[in-house]
């Protein structure tokens, strides 16, 4: 990004001001009006151009073989520029390899592309060791509910004279209720040749 000599003067003062505060006359507020727009119309037409780069790049890399001067071309504008290498493209080099340009520019994107899955990994471990946050527990010890006293245990009501109590929790059977107790085997009765001979 290049500064006409008046912009370099805007901002050279907006720097000034910004290290050493001080009133600023109106002039100088448009002024740096004027550069903030001047740098963001500047950031607007490079986000255009890379796209368009982009597109005639994803256009030449579709149309190999036929093509290849202008994809390899513009694949070292695209990376001069701060393009990460995609899996289409280091296909595409491993196509091309037997030429020396395209080899080179195989090795080339290969460092880039390991180097941009590192620091993908590198940002994702970070994001998950950092702590999340922290909510204060209630349900222990020391809550907001260790102020306040215990629930006691209510006194049973008064029988009302004239109505029948509500029936109570059942109580809990006793085993000789749940498991009855074995009845011993019965000899069984004598045959009747037994009871003649007797």
């Amino acid at each position: 990004m290049a500064f006409s000599a008046d912009e370099l003067r805007v901002l050279r003062r907006a720097l000034a001001i910004a290290l050493h505060p001080m009133p600023l006359s109106d002039e100088d507020v448009q002024d740096c009006l004027r550069l903030a727009g001047s740098v963001d119309e500047a950031v607007g037409e490079a986000g255009r151009l890379r796209a368009f780069l982009l597109a005639d790049l994803a256009r030449y890399r579709a149309a190999l073989p036929g093509s290849v001067t202008s994809y390899l071309e513009l694949l070292q504008d695209a990376l001069a520029a701060g393009y990460d290498p995609r899996p289409d493209d280091l296909a595409a080099l491993r196509a091309l390899r037997g030429q020396p340009l395209a080899a080179a520019l195989l090795e080339r994107c290969q460092i880039l592309a390991e180097r941009s899955v590192r620091a993908r990994l590198a940002g994702r471990s970070a994001a998950l060791a950092a702590p999340g946050p922290r909510s204060r527990l209630l349900a222990l010890p020391g809550g907001r509910a260790a102020g306040r006293e215990p629930d006691r245990p209510k006194a049973p009501a008064a029988p009302v004279p004239g109505r029948t109590p509500a029936p109570g929790p059942r109580p809990a059977p006793k085993p000789s209720e749940v498991f009855p107790p074995r009845r011993r085997p019965t000899p069984p009765p004598p045959a009747e040749e037994e009871r003649a001979a007797g």
